[in-house]
């Protein structure tokens, strides 16, 4: 049903959570997993130009970072990219590279609650993508949190 699972990971905890649920789905269905982090081009453009290359920097490290922790917890191969674009416009466009089955997300970013039931880049991802989009909600902290099943 599922032969090809990318994750959109931004590194956030709500992120962190859609990679659990979404490295138990590959699990599962023994799926080959693809893991994505886009540097947001606005971020880059806002910023002052005597500081854009150095923040764009900072920002891929931080993308390798989330990436590593996705490689960590995974227990096959898994493809990374580091991607710079429109976030939404660059998971829809990977997704269809890959052929992806389903696009794992967190329903909350690094920009936080700025939007009232999605995060902006997911209801993006939702509303835009090709294939279907599993969104994943961080849990409220008196949840309990979320184990893989032995």
């Amino acid at each position: 049903m599922f032969d090809t699972v990318v994750i959109a990971t931004d590194g956030s905890a709500s992120g962190r959570r859609a990679v659990t649920v979404a490295l138990d789905m590959a699990r599962r269905f023994d799926a080959t997993l693809h893991a994505l982090y886009v540097v947001d081009e606005s971020d880059v453009e806002a910023s002052p130009a005597a500081v854009r290359d150095e923040l764009r920097a900072a920002l891929e490290d931080a993308g390798r970072e989330a990436l590593a922790a996705v490689r960590g917890e995974a227990d096959r191969e898994i493809r990374t990219a580091v991607r710079e674009g429109k976030p939404v416009a660059e998971i829809c466009g990977y997704a269809r590279e890959v052929d992806a089955d389903v696009v794992a997300t967190g329903t909350r970013g690094r920009h936080g609650e700025h939007s009232f039931l999605l995060g902006s880049v997911a209801e993006g991802v939702v509303r835009r993508s090709p294939t279907p989009v599993l969104t994943v909600r961080q849990l409220d902290p008196d949840e309990e949190p979320l184990t893989r099943p032995r």
